[in-house]
């Protein structure tokens, strides 16, 4: 029963709330209204919860059965797609089959127009029959479609087949003009951009004899095309392109100093492309062939009637020319010379980039010695685009974009076959430049953690375990080359460690951390940053550099803390003994004392718990002992005099205060306990100051020592109150 009942609230409430006129102002009024306590209102909450989540989950549900339909509609439509393909292509196929019928009939009727009659009226029928049946064979394609121009014969045919083609093609009247040149083939392709194989737009591609032409669609004007680009073919390579699901049934052409990526419609379609394409470029260069043995042939008989005519010549005189010829003759018909570019095609599409560059050492050490005759230059050209396509892949490679997991070592490929091209230089700054943005990333990644000591401990190990694997991997890479790499090493390793620096100084100098927990940081990062000394490369006095204005900030804050806290306890004193009360606290002061340095403290110790010094003269001594201490772990050449002015500016706040109590106190008891005090300070702390810090420091302080000279000229006899400072 209460089931039900829970049930039909629910459902009353799910109503409710998916009522068109639900006002949420209105309803949380009447439900505090109605509700009679906090009971009340955390029921109704659990079951507002409780409906929330059971939508939630009917939209998951819904979600997924959506999505499972569209996964289905999805195949549907490719399968659609995959049969309108193969009825395009039977189409096609009928098409031609049609095209090429009447052409069969032209032998023939040809004949049966001649035959029929000698006269005129019948020849002329029989003419304009041909001229009608070429027309019906003239043939721009339905788009969508690709085709071989094989069914027109002769020049003239040929010559007006392209003339109806490109006559759909705006901006390429020129062509017409071009005697001989005729149709091969002609398709739709799809382009796409080669880096990112991003769709660009839709082409058609007329193939002639002697050139390629690629021409856009335009969308308003249907079955009409723009002139986009015209590619002879002796500059055009071909290269296939390896299928990768979805991009699939794609082919390059490459034309110095560019190159264009294409899709035809099925696989078929892409295979006639590359057939006809190298059929044709083959073909083109056959006839250049000939056409040059015929140009040459007609001169060498004047040659020969010039040696018959003049037999007085000199033989000699010639023989040195047949040599000339020798020398201009490079042998580039082997094999691998010839599949050379698309060699390195395969090799820069596979990313096998230490084949490519064996391929390229290879042909350079064939060619290192021989002359530079136009055939050569031609297949240099063509390498060196290959060489400019490697270089982009390998600078793509050491790119920051690219995932920087594995490490220094996960560039050494790139950056070895980058030195092998020659291209050290580049290499050094891909290199550094990837690694900065590794430090950057590992820098940035790091968290924040709550304690400063345990946040620099770990900032200190992933910087400097970077930076040493990157200095050892560049010593590995670029060892033997210029010397100039390691210049522009030294420069990036001074500003990997800016960049540490920033980081260090923000969370602990910018956070106001107290001078024992920064120094501690300093000490650790100095620790680390001279284990690169085992590697040759020492950069503590960078680190120096990059934080001295942070420390001589922190000891001056550190500094004036202690004046403000001295001149406080000064406006305070009373000068009267300390009284520690329990021995222990007394055991514990005389450690401290001896910490500080202060050996003979047993002397001012009195009976029971008793100190014949001020509490302030205590204290100062501890404070001023402390900051020495804590500056001394900071401490380096750039920062002596701002230490040793600090310690002076303290010291001065306690030594002025003893002299002024001593010439303005009357009491005579009074006056001889300062003058204990003033001995202490005297006699004790600046000797222990001043010994403390030429350990320290490795030399001796004159300014302390001038401070304790004059300190000494204070009178602190009972004939004489007046000081010398």
């Amino acid at each position: 029963m209460a089931m039900a009942m829970s049930d039909s609230g629910a459902s009353r409430l799910r109503r409710q709330l998916e009522s068109g006129s639900f006002e949420a102002r209105l309803y949380v009024k009447q439900l505090s209204q109605q509700s009679d306590g906090d009971r009340d209102l955390q029921e109704h909450r659990q079951r507002i919860q409780a409906l929330a989540e059971e939508t939630a989950q009917n939209l998951k549900r819904n979600v997924y059965q959506n999505y499972r339909q569209f996964i289905e509609t999805a195949r549907e439509i490719s399968y659609l797609e995959s049969e309108m393909y193969q009825l395009s292509h039977l189409l096609t196929e009928q098409k031609s089959s049609l095209e090429s019928i009447p052409l069969t009939l032209l032998p023939a009727a040809a004949a049966a127009g001649a035959g029929a009659s000698p006269g005129g009226d019948e020849g002329a029928g029989g003419a304009g029959g041909r001229d009608h049946l070429r027309g019906r064979a003239g043939l721009f394609p339905t788009p969508g479609a690709a085709s071989r121009d094989s069914s027109s014969p002769g020049e003239e045919g040929k010559q007006r087949t392209l003339t109806t083609l490109l006559e759909k093609v705006e901006g390429c009247r020129h062509l017409l003009e071009t005697p001989g040149q005729y149709l091969v083939y002609n398709g739709d392709l799809v382009e796409y951009e080669a880096d990112h194989m991003a769709q660009l737009q839709r082409v058609h591609g007329f193939l002639m004899n002697d050139c390629l032409l690629v021409a856009t669609w335009l969308p308003q004007r249907r079955g009409m095309y723009r002139f986009n680009a015209l590619y002879p073919l002796d500059g055009l390579a071909v290269v296939n392109v390896k299928d990768n699901p979805p991009m699939k049934d794609m082919f390059k052409l490459l034309m110095f100093p560019e190159s264009r990526i294409f899709q035809a419609e099925n696989a078929k379609i892409k295979r006639e492309w590359l057939e006809v394409l190298e059929e044709t470029k083959r073909a083109l260069s056959e006839k250049r062939r000939r056409e040059q043995e015929e140009a040459a042939a007609p001169r060498a008989p004047p040659q020969v009637a010039s040696k018959a005519t003049n037999p007085f010549e000199d033989d000699e005189e010639e023989e040195p020319a047949a040599p000339e010829e020798e020398e201009e003759k490079v042998d580039l018909s082997m094999e691998w010379i010839q599949e050379l570019p698309e060699d390195l095609d395969v090799c820069i599409a596979q990313r096998d980039f230490e084949g490519a560059v064996d391929l390229l050492d290879k042909l350079n050490h064939y060619l290192e010695d021989k002359p530079s005759p136009p055939p050569v230059k031609e297949l240099r050209a063509k390498v060196d685009e290959r060489v400019r396509q490697l270089t982009e892949v390998l600078v793509f490679e050491l790119s920051p974009d690219r995932s920087l997991r594995g490490g220094p070592k996960a560039t050494r490929r790139a950056v070895s076959q980058l030195i092998r091209l020659g291209q050290c230089t580049k290499a050094c700054e891909l290199f550094l430049r990837n690694r900065a943005a590794a430090v950057h990333t590992a820098i940035r990644q790091l968290r924040i953690e709550g304690a400063t000591l345990l946040y620099i401990h770990k900032l200190c190990h992933v910087f400097f375990t970077c930076l040493l694997e990157t200095a050892r991997e560049f010593e590995t890479d670029f060892a033997g080359t210029d010397s100039g790499c390691y210049s522009a090493f030294v420069v990036w390793a001074r500003s990997a460690m800016g960049m540490f620096v920033d980081a260090f100084s923000k969370q602990v100098f910018d956070s106001k951390e107290s001078l024992s927990t920064a120094a501690e940081c300093v000490k650790v990062a100095k620790e680390h940053c001279q284990q690169l000394g085992d590697i040759g490369l020492d950069l503590t006095f960078i680190i120096h550099a990059l934080l001295v204005k942070d420390i001589q900030g922190a000891l001056h804050s550190y500094k004036e803390i202690i004046i403000e806290a001295t001149k406080h306890r000064n406006s305070e004193e009373m000068w009267r003994r300390m009284n520690l009360m329990t021995p222990e606290a007394l055991g514990k002061l005389k450690e401290e004392m001896k910490s500080c340095g202060v050996s003979n403290f047993e002397q001012y110790t009195g009976d029971d718990c008793w100190v014949n010094l001020s509490y302030t003269v205590v204290a100062f001594t501890k404070q001023t002992m402390g900051f020495l201490e804590e500056a001394l772990k900071l401490y380096f050449p750039e920062l002596h005099m701002v230490l040793l002015e600090s310690l002076v500016e303290i010291i001065l706040v306690a030594v002025q205060h003893v002299d002024y109590s001593l010439r303005c106190e009357q009491d005579p008891e009074k006056k001889a306990f300062i003058r204990q005090n003033a001995s202490f300070l005297y006699e004790t702390v600046l000797p222990v100051v001043e010994k403390r810090f030429e350990e320290g420091v490795g030399k001796p302080a004159k300014q302390l020592q001038d401070l304790r000279n004059a300190s000494r000229l204070v009178r602190v006899n009972p004939e004489s109150t007046t000081s010398v400072v």
